[in-house]
């Protein structure tokens, strides 16, 4: 063998040893802990919700809020890659349909988490055949559902227009319709939320624009974090300087997503009643460390991505995982502390089983409102991931993602 052909055979290596026994076994592994989290959900279904922390104060937790994180992730992952084809852009080195799958793996996650949620496979029948269309949680459900089918087809119209079977044209008008979808999804999440005037921390119209501006955040982090670690298994060739744009649309996302965290505080704070209490309950209350973290890490993401010094491979991950743990924290202390504050006074009976942390009587209730998972519920959330981990890497095994030389 001539040193050209040793030369020319050397870059290969990489991709070899990627999709083979370590790629398996990650499958493997994948899969027993999707397993372990079905005979947890088992467990649920056997002896029922009130093995959860979820109560009537607190009747939202640990798997709603990562319905809209993985909500916030999949929209943000399908943006980014549907921009540049509809606006007839320059794109990120091919990486489109690494970022769609990885968004269709966090739709799949984000329904999974929803159903864990309902407390039974009936619910499930029951939520379409009994189903409320003026509910802006129908709402969701349909255009989840719609976004999901969605993806699929604008991967599958990218791997047809490499095979010239699908033209640019139509290819485009897809990827319109799917930036549209994506923008819609994570909108009418927001508006569940918004859309109850009884709780101050949801009523708000900022909630959809910051919601978008989240999914922007930790969907381009998430992209970051996957395309780095392809590209050092040797299943994408990329050049750095698209992971230096993508890091400076992650700076961009992140200070105006802090701004409108701001502009949230202020108008939450500013009229010293129930809302300020909830301001102060992040800031220095029993929510502290997820408003600071996400604070703080984000802010500290940003200089990352700001900092041609900083630039590097490890702070660029660093910058992603700092955002995606901030835009966490935010989806976490926004639910919970909306339930902070009751709904109405003496609105029914309060018992040991309608109040978190029950203790000592309604004095022990009213001092321990903030939710917090219990095992169950933290073992179920890690098996749902690791159906995700399954998905996403049985993708990348058998499905065409790679870029083209085209690409």
């Amino acid at each position: 063998m001539s040193e050209n052909s040793k030369a020319t055979s050397t870059p290969q290596a990489p991709a070899a040893k990627f999709g083979g026994t370590g790629l398996t076994v990650a499958i493997v592994a994948a899969a027993v802990v999707a397993i372990a989290g079905l005979v947890l959900w088992g467990i649920q279904l056997s002896g029922g919700m009130i093995q959860t922390n979820m109560r009537n104060m607190d009747s939202w937790g640990i798997y709603i809020t990562m319905f809209m994180f993985f909500v916030g992730l999949s929209a943000g992952g399908l943006i980014i890659s549907s921009i540049p084809r509809a606006f007839g852009m320059k794109g990120f080195g091919g990486i489109s349909k690494v970022a769609v799958w990885t968004s269709i793996t966090c739709t799949c996650l984000a329904i999974g988490y929803v159903v864990v949620d309902l407390g039974g496979p009936a619910r499930i029948w029951e939520l379409f055949v009994y189903s409320n269309l003026a509910s802006p949680l129908m709402w969701d459900i349909i255009v989840l559902f719609v976004y999901l089918i969605l993806s699929i087809v604008y991967l599958w119209a990218t791997l047809r227009h490499e095979a010239g079977k699908v033209s640019a044209t139509a290819l485009r008008v897809v990827s319109f319709i799917a930036l549209v979808c994506a923008v819609l999804v994570h909108s009418v999440t927001a508006w569940i939320f918004s859309l109850q005037q009884a709780h101050d921390m949801w009523h708000t119209a900022l909630m959809a624009p910051w919601f978008v501006s989240s999914a922007l955040v930790c969907g381009t982090g998430l992209v970051m974090i996957v395309v780095i670690a392809l590209r050092a298994a040797g299943y994408l060739k990329l050049d750095q300087s698209y992971l230096v744009k993508m890091a400076k649309m992650l700076g961009a996302f992140l200070c105006i997503d802090l701004y409108f965290f701001g502009c949230d505080l202020l108008t939450e704070a500013f009229p010293q009643g129930e809302g300020a209490n909830i301001v102060s309950m992040l800031v220095s209350g029993p929510l502290a460390p997820f408003f600071w973290l996400e604070v703080i890490g984000c802010a500290i993401a940003a200089v990352i991505c700001f900092v041609p010094q900083l630039r590097s491979n490890p702070g660029l991950i660093v910058a992603a995982v700092l955002a995606i743990v901030g835009i966490f924290c935010k989806r976490f202390q926004l639910l919970v502390g909306g339930f902070q504050q009751a709904n109405l006074d003496y609105a029914g009976m309060y018992t040991s089983t309608s109040i978190t942390n029950w203790s000592d009587g309604m004095v022990g209730a009213y001092a321990g409102l903030v939710y917090t998972p219990t095992m169950l519920e933290m073992g179920i959330v890690v098996g749902v991931l690791g159906l995700g981990a399954l998905i996403l890497l049985l993708g990348l095994k058998f499905l065409p993602l790679k870029p083209t030389a085209e690409d």
